[in-house]
């Protein structure tokens, strides 16, 4: 079982990558939010992977940091959640605010997810609403403000609100700005706009 891969990136798309790993290139599918911050052709990466086994086929799913594997392993668990659902689901949500959709109910946040309807919300909040708890989220763009701790909150929802006028989708602003936190310090709304849109450009 394959648990990790760290190699040259061959090919990137905003939904896989392949990956030369000792010269042997495993293709990998990740949720399209994480493309900003996966490095280009010709760069090195790493990525906790996910090995999915079926009788025809076997796939491998990355993903940037643990947090977001322990949330699409625990997706998966759920009745009529496969692989493809719960890359959709990472793509449109952080695991943090899926966990917080999670905990308080929050039936029309999970609604607006890609694939996501009324009776799929109400079944991911009954079967996961005791399982949440046990995953660490503390890696989305609210949460980075306290590990930073110069950065104001207000900052990073005003930057993330920005880039979603801007056009960009909402989680792939937030994984910008969680990036741009962690790279700096920034000390003003403007600085920490420009350095996401440095980092997803």
């Amino acid at each position: 079982m394959i648990a990790c891969l760290k190699g040259e990136i061959l090919f990137k798309s905003p939904e896989k990558l392949i990956l030369d790993v000792g010269g042997v290139g495993y293709e990998v599918f990740f949720p399209e939010s994480s493309h900003v911050l996966i490095p280009e052709i010709g760069q090195e990466t790493f990525l906790h992977i996910h090995t999915h086994v079926r009788e025809d086929t076997l796939m491998l799913y990355g993903f940037l940091d643990i947090v977001e594997k322990e949330t699409f392993l625990m997706l998966l668990g759920v009745s009529g959640v496969g692989p493809k659902l719960a890359l959709s689901i990472l793509s449109g949500i952080t695991p943090g605010e899926f966990c917080r959709a999670i905990s308080s109910d929050d039936l029309p946040r999970l609604i607006s997810l890609s694939g996501i309807g009324k009776k799929k919300a109400e079944r991911l909040c009954l079967e996961l609403k005791d399982k949440v708890q046990f995953i660490p989220v503390t890696e989305d763009a609210a949460t980075s403000v306290a590990v930073m701790g110069q950065t104001e909150e207000h900052f990073v929802d005003d930057a993330v609100s920005a880039m979603v006028n801007l056009g960009y989708p909402r989680a792939s602003a937030e994984q910008a700005v969680r990036a741009a936190c962690q790279q700096e310090s920034p000390s003003s709304l403007e600085e920490l706009l420009r350095l996401a849109l440095r980092t997803i450009g």
